[in-house]
């Protein structure tokens, strides 16, 4: 692979108005170069290689101008690595599957289905081959298909354990979407199968990987806002459709809207402190007769403290209509993403006091480049492979996410406050930082 590019954002993909002296060099530097977690003693895949080198042109925009940045460079497409995707959903094929147009190091090479229409039809939208189409019986023979370097379990919450195991016992390395499973005990044994395996186990938690939350991290890390003293956090949407989707089951789906929206809010806290929380409060409520929530729970408010002093507030529901936000308040200033946790249309706002009238509030939007969050997630699973690294977001990530869940769920039941012990360092369920691709 290229040298890595040290900086999550060149100045020229940052467009901020000139009052925001918000993002600085040294904070979008120093978010490129995070290791934390110990690396694996894998083998890479030999597939891949090194990126060519990317095209250059000369300026043609003044100085005060924004640049564009460059083209892009990818690997050709018999060197980028392959993936089966698991379930063919309406996440695989309205966002997944277009994302792959966007990758520069992965392609779909195989499609695992209990519909054999569907995926026949979805095969020769995508230039899949026949006889790379699998059902859930014999996903096992995955193991003889040298096209597939890794999975993409796109399935209900309760079945990644089994297609985990079942994937990484095949000799393929796992992508597995959130939540990781419905309980620790399940997540866990994705953890150590993957790690009896020797393959590479990588929870999808896209927003991990996008411009607009790797900059708001930068931000929070070197300062800019001061001191954090709180966050906001709120993700929901009023959930309709059939009665027996399997959303609504709390068999394949573990909860209701906690695991299934909340995780961002509560991801989001970790990921923006780099902290683990120290006491939990939580409130469930459940519109009495509703039918949509005879199994799981409609609503969630929680609190996370953690060791520096943050708060970190959330909300999460099945009954309100469509929010996904943040906001995180320091001592100096505000910042936020309006939306935060939609697959696009992402904004960030800063705040500051104005340079002329210290009673006056001086909001300025930063502009960043849009990347697709699947894409940029798929291609870091591949760069993983191909340079033998660790992911970002490892079975670690996705483990923390659900003994933390199962304690929201304990302390809204109790009424009580859950104590955990502190945890030190940063990022420490997190592998090194995702790299921007040229």
């Amino acid at each position: 692979m290229s040298k890595l590019f040290k900086g999550e954002f060149s100045r020229r993909q940052i467009l901020t108005t000139a009052s925001l002296g918000a993002i600085s060099a040294a904070a979008i530097g120093s978010m490129g170069e995070e290791v934390t977690a110990q690396q694996p003693t894998e083998q890479p895949t030999p597939r891949g290689g090194t990126l060519p080198p990317q095209i250059k042109f000369e300026p043609i925009s003044a100085q005060t101008e924004v640049e564009t940045g460059g083209p892009p460079t990818a690997l050709p497409p018999e060197r980028r690595l392959g993936f089966a995707i698991v379930g063919l959903g309406r996440l695989t094929l309205e966002e997944i599957m277009p994302a792959f147009a966007e990758c520069k190091l992965a392609k779909p090479t195989a499609l695992v289905s209990g519909d054999a229409a569907k995926a026949n039809l979805v095969a020769q939208q995508y230039g899949i081959k026949p006889q790379n189409i699998y059902n859930y019986q014999n996903y096992d023979n995955l193991r003889n298909n040298p096209d597939v370097d890794a999975i993409y379990i796109v399935l209900p919450n309760s079945m990644h354990r089994e297609y985990t195991v079942r994937g990484a016992k095949a000799g393929k390395h796992i992508l597995c979407e959130k939540p990781m499973a419905t309980t620790v005990e399940d997540c866990q044994q994705m953890i150590d199968a993957c790690k009896q395996a020797n393959r590479k186990l990588m929870i999808a938690y896209r927003c991990q990987y996008e411009p607009h939350h790797r900059a708001m991290i930068a931000m929070i890390r070197n300062k800019e806002l001061g001191t954090v003293k709180v966050i906001q956090a709120d993700n929901g949407q009023n959930q309709g459709g059939d009665l027996d989707q399997w959303r609504l089951k709390r068999a394949l789906a573990g909860g209701g809207s906690l695991p299934d929206v909340g995780i961002y809010c509560l991801n989001a806290a970790r990921y923006l402190t780099g902290e683990e929380p120290i006491a939990i409060n939580a409130q469930i409520f459940s519109t009495p007769g509703d039918p949509r929530f005879k199994e799981v729970e409609e609503s969630v408010t929680f609190q996370l403290r953690f060791p520096s002093g943050v708060l970190a507030i959330c909300s999460t529901s099945y009954g309100f209509h469509e929010g996904r936000r943040f906001r995180v308040f320091g001592s100096d200033a505000w910042g936020q993403l309006d939306p935060a946790f939609s697959y696009n249309g992402l904004r960030m706002m800063v705040s500051r006091k104005s340079p002329t009238n210290s009673m006056a509030e001086n909001i300025s939007e930063v502009r960043l480049s849009e990347k697709n969050q699947f894409a940029l997630e798929i291609d870091h699973m591949a760069d993983c492979l191909i340079n033998n690294k660790q992911p970002h977001t490892p079975g670690e990530e996705g483990l923390q996410d659900q003994k933390l869940i199962a304690l929201i769920y304990e302390a809204a039941q109790t009424g009580k406050t859950i104590t955990l012990p502190r945890v030190s360092g940063l990022d420490v369920t997190r592998g090194p930082a995702p790299r921007t691709l040229k």
